[in-house]
């Protein structure tokens, strides 16, 4: 694991901030490197998945002798890339004659390694080798789709795993509305056997059908390849954990005494201590009372108590 000093500019902290792990992230970048040695099977290979990805990828052409990334210590210098090119994805190839066309896909969290999956380069065929017409050629900003045929992308372990890591590499920037028209092409990922994929590349050509939706055509145009696995490392629990973080708000408390019906929406119940009516002092001046006394002073026949006006008016009466 690299450490960092805390920086002391604003500038500085800004810029590291933009790079931090984001609830909501941006468009991922690709980093492309070379190892000790490759072949030039590699070399296409790498060469056309930057094609692919040219809009939002980063690649190194020199060797580096330092990365081995299923090593301990031998990642950190393919996590100091990823912070200084601020990628979150890489792809790594490397040729040994324990590991011939060796291409090694992964990922990374706050820029250190998250997982990854170890991959073998078979029947390759690069772009040139097909023919079609050139309009037909991927196109920067447009979506792909993606194919995933085959019983072992849910049921053997690398396969699954080298599923997510592919969507993660080819899907492109997430977006909220899309256009039709920018959905041009397809990935298909074939599962032939339990450790190798038939990988391939089709433009999607429109015809028409008579009716109001088109008739589709797949049209291959490259690369196309054979992956055959070969390790892999899954990241760890709390890791995982936290790279999935959803939200950072604190837990909300339950509310008490409130239930929620799908009828009448929101209830609760509201608890009010007792009023004590009873010992409420009272008002002797209102009209109400004296004209209560009154009437029940006329009723017992008595008018001694009643002032003088009073009397005279009920004289008259």
């Amino acid at each position: 694991m690299m450490k960092f000093k805390t920086p002391q500019k604003g500038r500085i902290r800004r810029e590291l901030e933009k790079r931090a792990p984001k609830l909501v992230e941006t468009g991922k970048k690709t980093l492309i490197l070379h190892g000790t040695k490759t072949s030039q099977v590699l070399n296409d290979v790498m060469t056309e998945i930057y094609h692919l990805k040219r809009d939002n990828s980063v690649k190194y052409t020199r060797k580096n002798d330092n990365i081995r990334p299923f090593e301990s210590g031998g990642e950190t210098s393919l996590e100091f890339f990823s912070l200084k090119t601020d990628c979150s994805l890489f792809v790594y190839g490397s040729h040994s004659k324990k590991r011939p066309n060796n291409l090694v896909l992964g990922r990374t969290y706050d820029h250190h390694i998250y997982d990854l999956v170890e991959v073998g380069v078979e029947e390759f065929k690069s772009m040139k080798s097909f023919k079609y017409d050139k309009n037909l050629a991927p196109k920067i900003g447009s979506k792909p789709f993606f194919a995933f045929m085959g019983e072992g992308f849910e049921s053997v372990e690398e396969l699954k795993h080298l599923k997510e890591v592919l969507l993660d590499l080819f899907h492109g920037e997430v977006v909220t509305n899309l256009n039709l028209a920018g959905l041009d092409r397809v990935y298909v990922c074939v599962a032939v056997s339990p450790n190798r994929v038939f990988f391939t590349h089709c433009a999607l050509r429109l015809k028409k059908s008579g009716t109001v939706v088109p008739r589709i055509e797949l049209v291959e145009v490259g690369p196309s390849m054979d992956l055959v696995t070969r390790r892999h490392r899954l990241p760890d629990d709390s890791l995982r954990k936290e790279a999935m973080k959803t939200s950072l708000e604190k837990a909300k408390k339950k509310e008490k005494n409130v239930v929620k019906d799908a009828i009448q929406g929101k209830l609760g119940k509201i608890y009010i201590p007792d009023q004590k009516v009873g010992s409420v002092p009272l008002s002797h001046n209102a009209k109400g009372v004296k004209r209560e006394r009154r009437e029940a002073k006329l009723k017992h026949g008595t008018t001694e108590e009643l002032p003088e006006e009073k009397k005279q008016k009920l004289d008259s009466e």
